[in-house]
């Protein structure tokens, strides 16, 4: 008996030291990633006549978003707190979480979503390109780790639905095109390397952002089926951080699956904006 101990015993050691070695590696991957997304300052500041030529509307969004003389950033990181569900009837998990989006094209998301028995951790990111969902149980246990093509093209579109927090990356010299769609309601078209984005978002008459929305690839409505859904972004407080004024407190989630399944919940605690 006490042999066979042993042997189990040593199994679940080899087990364990196996999957904190894939654990630390993908760890040190994003470190490097994160590294990478820290983009050399642009060196210029926010002036009103860099979107003069826009529509009022639009105008009005970018005054109200980032004060004038703010040094336009290349990369922003920020600590968020909330919660998250994985399904449309699955209870709510809190969570929190280390995010950089860069100019780059990319971002990193860090959470550590649950308590207790149900906790799990890893990142999303899109890089280069590529993007990645990987998530373990208890940081060990693997849960998922999607990579693909259509992978790529969720996490492009999520990047540009992120670019709420970074207004500077929404600008018209990085080939984003505005338009005015009605009084308070503009839309952003720009490439994220080969998705195209199409951002619509609603304002106030202040400016103040209130609701985002675009068509993202996703297999949202049914697991392994992808196709365009539309994703929203809901404001309901904003905060402003070194010049930028971006939403605080937001709900976000898919319009047309299962009509509204909201799925992320975040309170922004801290953005640096370099």
């Amino acid at each position: 008996m006490d042999k066979v101990l042993q042997i189990i015993v040593a199994g679940a050691s080899a087990i364990f030291l196996f999957l904190l070695l894939i654990r630390l590696r993908y760890d040190r991957l994003v470190k490097e990633i994160w590294c990478s997304l820290r983009s050399q300052p642009s060196g210029l500041v926010f002036n009103p006549d860099m979107v003069a030529d826009l529509d009022e509307s639009v105008q009005r969004y970018f005054l109200h978003a980032i004060a004038p003389g703010t040094p336009l950033a290349t990369y922003v990181e920020i600590e968020m707190r909330g919660s998250f569900r994985s399904k449309p009837d699955a209870d709510w998990l809190p969570m929190k979480a280390s995010q950089i989006i860069s100019i780059s094209p990319g971002f990193i998301w860090q959470p550590n979503v649950g308590k207790g028995g149900m906790n799990f951790s890893g990142a999303d990111y899109y890089y280069r390109g590529q993007g990645r969902t990987k998530f373990s149980l208890w940081g060990l246990i693997p849960l998922v780790d999607a990579r693909s093509k259509d992978v790529n093209r969720s996490a492009a579109g999520r990047l540009g639905a992120e670019y709420i927090w970074f207004p500077s990356a929404l600008l018209p010299q990085y080939n984003v095109a505005w338009k005015a769609v009605a009084k308070n309601t503009i839309q952003a078209n720009f490439q994220v390397d080969d998705e195209l984005v199409v951002l619509t978002l609603t304002i106030d008459a202040e400016g103040k952002l209130l609701e985002i929305s675009l068509p993202r690839w996703s297999d949202a409505r049914e697991p392994g089926q992808w196709q365009y859904s539309t994703f929203i972004t809901e404001v309901e407080a904003e905060q402003t951080f070194g010049g930028y004024t971006i939403p605080r407190c937001v709900s976000a989630g898919w319009l047309d699956v299962d009509r509204t399944w909201i799925f992320f919940k975040s309170n922004i605690q801290t953005a640096e904006f370099n």
